[in-house]
């Protein structure tokens, strides 16, 4: 039995109709995440442990080269002991050059780097 055509439903179907749905753009929220240029980043620069340096010449030469406290130099001292390594200073990458050459000059072994 076929069903008489003034009974068919003929309402809109987007998926059955031949054609395509638009796409829906639903909203997300992306989180502010603020990225430093490159070339804005600082550099650092990071005297490394080794086995020749006492403890008390390091933190010396951290105070007379940087101006650190006794306290500060102590501390970074015992990084560089501890863990191996310490940042000492921060900033533009010529600066960063330049101290890890005065680092050099006293004996100590230092890098610079852009974390």
């Amino acid at each position: 039995m076929t069903v008489p055509r003034r009974y068919v439903s003929r309402t809109p179907d987007p998926w059955h109709d031949g054609g395509m749905a638009a796409p829906q753009v639903i909203p997300t929220e992306s989180p502010e995440i603020e990225e430093v240029p490159e070339r804005d980043r600082p550099w650092v620069t990071i005297v490394w442990n080794d086995p020749v340096n006492l403890m008390s010449y390091v933190t010396w030469v951290f105070q007379k080269l940087f101006g650190y406290n006794k306290e500060k130099a102590e501390k970074l001292m015992l990084d560089v002991h501890q863990k191996g390594k310490a940042t000492v200073s921060s900033g533009a990458r010529e600066r960063m050059e330049h101290d890890a050459s005065r680092l050099h000059a006293y004996g100590l072994w230092a890098t610079v780097d852009q974390p």
